[in-house]
């Protein structure tokens, strides 16, 4: 039994001897022999760790539509910009000094009547009984009226027979006299524009429908900046829509600021803003245009009246000036008539002198109102209204063959 037991004893001993001197030689590593590396290690002892392997693609997949698919957003509309219109450039008129001279030509539909009709009977070697006749149909034919004419017509024959005028350029001579004495040349025919105790002048425009009035008055505002006045528009025409935007695109192009109401407002009203702004900014002259009206409408010529009453809150009107279209001929006497009884006018602007009127009206128009013709308008043009010069208007009339 004891024999067993030590034979174990030994056995434990042995196995346990025999794996302690196996572990450590497990433990141990080998190193390399100088200049060799192990596996994993670079020459200068710098281990190099293995990458795993890459991993394979991952296979795309087709994306599949929304099941419920939204609305395309609507295209963005750019806004067109719109530009402001562009403002008349600002012109400078000539001076009016000599302009009726320049536009002289423009008198030559008038000369046929009134200078050529003459040429045939004054170029008789003897002036008879019939001749003075028919030099009488030819002026009342002209529109210079009846009166006016019997009166010229008795002076020059009387002239012809003191002084023995034997020649065409003598008796020609003679009638360009007495139609400049009928024209009363000492009239005082300028503009009283100039500004007068501490505000501007106030020039007052009146005229029946259809005679050129707005237009007419824009060409005034162009004769006054000419002559060096600075110049306000009021546009007092309220009933016509296109009025007031005529008025200012004639005001722009001279730099003259326009005054404008409300369409079918009061024009009274806006007379007296005008003249209130002049005074505000100090202009030389403010240009007030009025609606046309008919001079037999009782209404309309009352409510005239109201527009001078309510501008002379501010003071006298300076200047009424009445636009008379020259091809109306003696009916423009009864229209002067009633507009001088309303508003007392103080000029006459006779208009389209240039197309088939007689030139005779301007002499009619003075010897039977009394008013002098001051500004006349010889064409469509923008600067085509010159201050009338009696003398110049004569020798344009009868022509220089005469």
């Amino acid at each position: 039994m004891e024999y067993v037991v030590t034979s174990l004893i030994l056995l434990v001993v042995l196995i346990v001897g025999a794996v302690g001197l196996v572990v450590p030689r497990l433990r141990r590593r080998e190193l390399p022999p100088p200049g060799e590396s192990r596996p994993g290690e670079t020459r200068a002892g710098t281990t190099t760790l293995e990458r795993p392997p890459a991993a394979p693609p991952v296979p795309q997949t087709e994306t599949l539509p929304p099941l419920i698919e939204r609305p395309a957003a609507p295209p963005v509309v750019e806004e067109p910009v719109v530009e402001a219109p562009a403002k008349p450039a600002l012109e400078k008129p000539e001076p009016t000094a000599g302009r009726l001279v320049r536009l002289r030509a423009r008198l030559s539909r008038s000369q046929n009547v009134f200078g050529r009709g003459l040429l045939s009977v004054l170029s008789r070697d003897h002036l008879d009984e019939d001749a003075w006749e028919e030099i009488e149909d030819s002026l009342i034919t002209a529109d210079v009226g009846v009166e006016a004419t019997q009166v010229i017509v008795e002076r020059l024959r009387e002239r012809v027979r003191v002084l023995g005028t034997r020649t065409v350029a003598g008796v020609r001579e003679q009638l360009a006299e007495e139609l400049t004495a009928a024209l009363d040349p000492e009239l005082d025919r300028s503009l009283r524009t100039a500004p007068h105790d501490g505000r501007p002048a106030t020039v007052l425009v009146v005229g029946v429908n259809g005679a050129g009035k707005t237009t007419t008055c824009g060409k005034i505002a162009r004769v006054l900046v000419a002559d060096g006045r600075t110049v306000l528009l009021g546009a007092a025409d309220t009933f016509r829509a296109a009025a007031a935007d005529q008025l200012t695109t004639w005001g722009e192009r001279v730099g003259a600021e326009t005054v404008r109401g409300p369409e079918g407002g009061d024009p009274a009203s806006v007379a007296f803003d005008a003249v209130k702004r002049g005074i505000d900014v100090g202009v030389d002259t403010v240009l007030i245009d009025t609606a046309g009206r008919l001079q037999n409408k009782v209404g309309l010529m009352d409510e005239l009246g109201k527009v001078k009453r309510v501008v002379e809150k501010h003071g006298p009107v300076d200047e009424t000036l009445l636009i008379l279209d020259a091809t109306t001929g003696q009916n423009g006497l009864e229209q002067a008539r009633v507009f001088t009884e309303v508003v007392d006018v103080t000029g006459v602007v006779l208009t389209k002198l240039d197309g088939t009127a007689k030139g005779g009206i301007v002499i009619a128009v003075q010897r039977k109102l009394g008013i002098p013709v001051k500004l006349v308008g010889l064409g469509e043009g923008p600067d085509d209204l010159a201050p009338f010069e009696p003398a110049a208007f004569v020798e344009a009339l009868l022509g220089a063959d005469a």
